[in-house]
């Protein structure tokens, strides 16, 4: 990724600053030459300051004072004009680590709080599968539209934003009184996450360049895991201390003081900003008035899906999920129509400006598009893209449904599923992701498709052993099984991704990676959770979970014809980085 170069805009005062990018490259994607880094006398000039404080860490960790003298440690430093110091880039790390770790409690909550839900707001497990994919779903397609971001000077701001986002919508959907409610702060949650999370990797890539980058991003997306399997455990015990409401409450409290401290992170490639919401939106050139007009098309189709969503409603009865599935896809239209319009939002060419290749969400949009275009000139990321999306259907869709299970099936409370699934899923979870990662890394030195092997193996074995542990009804019997289950189900967690950057250029992998994560939640877990509601409503829970294991396992067969064209992508890929 690039670093901003400073433009000067006769409307905003000099204030904003674009990212130019040089011509389009042989993959169709465009590569964002680095500029100097802005120097200390000009940081001062422009400020009116002397020197930066490198906020919110131990007094202990900010280096040497402007004296020198390397002996005593000053609460004042230079500004980043060259890298932030190790101890400072750990800190950020593990911070937005910690914020990665919430975002996905955030997001898996909800599932150990499926059975309370439903019993004190008289749902169906069609409205459960919505309220669990709403967050997916929204967090998926709100990727593009907050691309956007690429054109602030401060990451930390949307981070902070995002997180606040997120942490004022899950305490609000402990106040919901009925499933619309609670549908839309689920929304919200994603949609916050979403942002949060885009620019805290890239973040994370410029605190840590180079070969360190690696390392940094497997502790910072290891959140995934333990914020995953946190999420049903914290939530379960909380409901059954508390109640479900106080569980949500309790949950959106973390998050506030995260965005307070990520606020005040100096960005180490960019100059520091003051955060307001004027500021805000002035970098994204727009205000209120413009953003309302900018979101008619979106705004329009979600009043059509919330008219048409009551009038079925009040046809066929609230336990009918028709209303929620009118709604959904009035909100994928309008946002398929509104895209244009923020293209021509974010071009400089409609401000008037002199033309540059892309900017803001035009540039994403293409990026994402040439992202595509490469996956579909790529025969070994065909296999990756569809067996992924498949896998994610399959694992996910299990994440989510399994306290329900185990409250239907084998009688187990909310709590005591919750401590079933925390205590042995994280063991489980992280021995497999760690010897999955490892078996793959060392069978590369002989076979170039190892990393596909291990992917599949793992779901050729595990898959099998989910489908045998949905059948158990002896938790004496359940527990082992589950264990070794979850141990070979999470072999592909590193090494499927890694595949991806062996198979096209680096300059390009993380555009590619970000398209992968949209595509395989879009088709795969978003369509899981509410697919399963549906057909429990009809066949029963324990008939329906059974479909996930399945497809799971044709994911991983798929994965596996990758084994044949993985060998001559890679060979493309390092002939076109060099």
């Amino acid at each position: 990724m690039g670093q901003d170069r400073p433009r000067h805009a006769s409307r905003h005062g000099g204030l904003l600053s674009r990212q130019h990018r040089g011509p389009a490259n042989a993959d169709g994607l465009r590569s964002r030459p680095a500029c100097a880094p802005i120097s200390e006398a000009t940081l001062r000039q422009a400020r009116g300051d002397d020197l930066r404080t490198y906020v919110g860490i131990p007094e202990g960790s900010r280096g040497s004072g402007p004296s020198g003298d390397g002996g005593t440690i000053s609460p004042l430093i230079t500004p980043p004009t060259d890298s932030p110091t190790r101890r400072y880039s750990a800190y950020a790390l593990g911070l937005l680590t910690l914020i990665n770790v919430v975002n996905y409690i955030e997001r898996n909550a909800i599932f150990a709080l499926f059975e309370p839900i439903k019993r004190d707001l008289s749902l169906t497990d069609a409205h459960l599968g919505w309220l669990g994919g709403a967050y997916v779903l929204v967090f998926s397609l709100a990727a593009l539209p907050i691309g956007v971001i690429s054109d602030l000077r401060s990451r930390t701001a949307v981070i902070a934003g995002g997180v606040g986002l997120w942490s004022v919508f899950s305490s609000m959907g402990g106040l919901s009184r009925g499933f619309t409610s609670l549908l839309v702060t689920r929304a919200g949650v994603g949609m916050g996450g979403a942002a949060a999370n885009a620019a805290s990797t890239s973040l994370v890539a410029d605190f840590y360049p180079g070969p360190r980058r690696a390392f940094a991003m497997g502790i910072f997306t290891a959140g995934l895991a333990l914020g995953g399997v946190l999420g049903i455990l914290l939530a379960g015990q909380l409901e059954a201390l508390y109640g479900w409401r106080v569980a949500f409450l309790a949950l959106g409290l973390p998050g506030f003081g995260l965005a307070v401290l990520v606020a005040r992170v100096q960005d180490p490639a960019r100059p520091p900003e003051v955060l307001s919401l004027r500021a805000y939106l002035q970098e994204i050139e727009v205000g209120l008035s413009t953003l309302f007009r900018s979101c008619v098309p979106l705004l329009t189709a979600l009043l059509i899906g919330a008219l048409a969503a009551f009038w079925i409603d009040k046809t066929f009865g609230a336990n009918s999920s028709l209303d929620v599935a009118a709604f959904a896809l009035a909100a994928v239209i309008g946002l398929l129509l509104n895209l244009p319009r923020w293209f021509r939002w974010t071009s400089p060419v409609a401000a008037g400006e002199q033309p540059t290749p892309t900017s803001g969400m035009a540039r994403t949009f293409d990026e994402l598009v040439g992202a595509f275009a490469l996956v579909l000139r790529t025969p070994t990321l065909i296999y990756v893209f569809v067996g992924g999306a498949l896998i994610s259907f399959g694992m996910n869709g299990v994440i989510g449904w399994a306290p329900s299970f185990l409250n239907r099936e084998l009688g187990l409370t909310v709590a005591e599923g919750s401590v079933l699934l925390g205590k042995w899923g994280l063991l489980a979870g992280i021995t497999g992701t760690i010897s999955g990662g490892l078996l793959a890394d060392a069978l590369m030195r002989r076979l170039p498709s190892a990393r596909l092997l291990v992917s599949s193996m793992g779901f050729l074995i595990g898959g099998p052993l989910t489908i045998w542990l949905l059948t158990v009804r002896d938790i004496d019997l359940f527990v082992p099984i589950f264990v070794a289950a979850f141990f070979f189900l999470t072999w592909y967690n590193g090494p499927l991704t890694a595949v991806i950057f062996d198979v096209v250029p680096a300059r390009i992998g993380t555009t590619v990676v970000g398209a992968y994560l949209m595509f395989i939640h879009v088709a795969g877990d978003a369509v899981a959770l509410p697919l399963i509601g549906i057909l429990s409503d009809r066949i029963g829970l324990e008939q329906a979970v059974l479909i996930l294991p399945i497809v799971g396992v044709v994911g991983g067969v798929i994965v596996m014809g990758g084994i044949r064209t993985i060998a001559t992508d890679m060979r493309r890929a390092a002939d076109s980085a060099s």
